[in-house]
This record gives C-alpha cells, sequence and structure tokens, in this order.
C-alpha cells in the first residue's frame, strides 16, 4: 500500500474531531490527498452500527465488541484500504485502539480475547501512527457534560471513564507505534506538534516544517 494509516485516539471529550479537521486541512493545503473517516461508520453498514452501539438499547459488552468489529470489518475493506491504496492519507477517528482500552480492559473483556477478534477483523491491518489524544479526568468530563445530547458510552460515568483513560496510556506505553499527545493545550498548538511529529516519523511524505 501507498498511502498511509493515521488514527486518532482518547476517551469522550479530548478533542479528536477538532484535531482531525485542522490537520486534514493542514495536509490538503500542501496538496495530499486526505481521507476523513471515523468509527466506528464510515461506511453505510458501519454508521447504523453506530447509531445501535451509541444509542440503542443497552448492550452485554460482548455484543458492543462484535458489533463494532463488524462495522470495522467493513469499513477497512470498503474504506481504509482503498484509500490507501490509492496513495492518501487515511486520518482516521478510533481504530483498534479503542476497542482494546474500552472492551479489552475497562469492560474486562481482556485485552489478548480482543486483540485476536480484532486481528480477524481488519486482516491485521494496523496503523502506521496512532495518536492518543491525552486530557485529565475532569477536563474531558466537563466537556462531555457540555454536550447538549450524550450517547450511551459518553453516559457511562466518570469512573468508567477514568478505566478508560489509564487504559489508554498504558496502551500507549506497551505498543509499537502509539504516541501520546498533550492535548490539554490549544487545538492549533496541538496541530503543529503532530505535523511536526509526523514530518519527523515520515520525513518522505511529510514537509519538513510544520507551519
Amino acid at each position: 500500500m501507498k498511502g498511509l494509516f493515521i488514527v486518532l485516539e482518547g476517551v469522550e471529550g479530548c478533542g479528536k474531531s477538532t484535531i482531525q479537521r485542522l490537520l486534514a486541512d493542514a495536509l490538503r493545503e500542501r496538496g495530499m490527498r486526505v481521507c476523513v473517516t471515523r468509527e466506528p461508520g464510515g461506511t453505510e453498514a458501519g454508521e447504523r452500527i453506530r447509531s445501535e452501539v451509541l444509542h440503542g438499547s443497552d448492550l452485554p459488552p460482548e455484543a458492543e465488541l462484535l458489533l463494532m468489529l463488524a462495522a470495522r470489518a467493513d469499513h477497512v475493506s470498503k474504506v481504509i484500504v482503498p484509500a490507501l491504496e490509492a496513495g492518501q492519507v487515511v486520518l482516521c477517528d478510533r481504530y483498534e485502539l479503542s476497542s482494546f482500552a474500552y472492551q479489552g480492559i475497562a469492560r474486562g473483556l481482556g485485552l489478548e480475547r480482543v486483540r485476536a477478534l480484532n486481528a480477524f477483523a481488519t486482516g491485521q491491518l494496523r496503523a502506521d501512527l496512532t495518536l492518543v489524544l491525552d486530557v485529565p479526568g475532569d477536563v474531558a468530563e466537563l466537556r462531555r457534560r457540555g454536550r447538549v445530547s450524550r450517547d450511551r458510552i459518553e453516559g457511562a460515568g466518570a469512573t468508567f471513564h477514568a478505566r478508560v483513560a489509564e487504559a489508554y496510556r498504558l496502551l500507549a506505553s506497551q505498543e509499537p507505534g502509539v504516541v501520546n499527545v498533550d492535548a490539554t493545550r490549544s487545538p492549533e498548538q496541538i496541530r503543529v506538534s503532530i505535523l511536526e511529529l509526523l514530518a519527523e516519523r515520515f520525513p518522505e511524505t511529510f514537509p519538513t516544517k510544520a507551519g
């Protein structure tokens, strides 16, 4: 594959959507082709699954995981792989690390079990770089409370989200290709720091100066 696969991760309220938009704009200004997508979602089937997982009736953790993985399998096949083969930079809001943190660790399903199921769903496609936007729990909770409507995962409670945040920090310290990013800074400061990191990690793809 000729493209580059970059994922933004983090707890609800960490600012992924804003940073994804800023990065996509910056890369397009540099003449790069960018595929902006999200999980769960990104395809017609994936968006239906997203609606059920986030806004439907309560689900046991096993069902939640399997629905997420079904959406991911469709997403990888129909969106991510074709974009990479076309030489695009894929900027994805969530990918496999979400399953590891939310269902594998925070929901208690077991990290190795989730890894195995995820590998089957994705054909073992890994991101080239995963950026975990890290914010203190109280900051993320304040942002979640400020939203007009909260989905079932956003409303899971502070204790659950604290487990997710700790899971992300653990994974960032152990997983290859995962970088923890201080997301307490302004969106512009985060954008610049990520562009600098991309230029350092992938000098043949990204410009050496992050402006």
